[in-house]
């Protein structure tokens, strides 16, 4: 009996020796048996788990699918993981360098201003600054705008601009508006 339950003992210490592996899945489906070391910001550092002399392995989480690990957990690397703040603000970045403003209102805004007053030209101001910008004048990248939050960003910073735009057009029609009259009057 003795040397029955040892030799469970050294079964079931084999078996999970076998069992208690961290699988590392990458990109183009390779598994990867392995043990993981660390799990840094970009990369994870791991040894190959069929040779404890292995040397310290290093790969970028951008190549990986995910890390099954041996207490059952897992870690999901993909795209869709990339955080809703980073495409927020990839959008917005993009946004600032992209559109322009073009069309935007202010040109039609100032000229409403110069022709007949300010009070009449804040009219048209108010409606272009409060409309978004139209989809043929947003410049991202077609594939990112695909994705809901980096669309946010953008449109949210191109609305700015818009904004900007209009209400500037404004003051600067207003300005030379206010000169026009001043100047007819002497």
């Amino acid at each position: 009996m003795k040397h029955f339950t040892v030799m469970v003992f050294f079964t079931f210490l084999l078996l999970s020796r076998c069992i208690a592996q961290d699988i590392i899945t990458t990109k183009s489906g390779e598994d990867i048996l392995a043990k993981v070391l660390e799990v840094n910001p970009t990369d994870i550092k791991y040894k190959k788990f069929d040779s404890d002399d292995s040397p310290i392995y290093t790969i970028l989480k951008s190549d990986l699918l995910m890390i099954r690990y041996d207490d059952g957990t897992k870690d999901i690397f993909n795209d869709a993981k990339v955080s809703v703040e980073n495409m927020l603000t990839k959008g917005q970045q993009d946004a600032s360098i992209d559109y322009t403003g073009r069309n935007s209102g202010s040109v039609w805004t100032g000229v409403t201003t110069v022709l007949f007053s300010p009070l009449i030209g804040v009219i048209p101001a108010a409606i272009c600054a409060s409309t978004d910008p139209s989809n043929r004048n947003l410049h991202g990248d077609s594939e990112l705008m695909k994705n809901r939050e980096y669309r946010i960003g953008y449109t949210e910073n191109a609305r700015k601009t818009k904004k900007r735009k209009v209400w500037s057009g404004f003051a600067y029609a207003s300005g030379i508006w206010l000169v026009l009259v001043l100047s007819s009057n002497l």
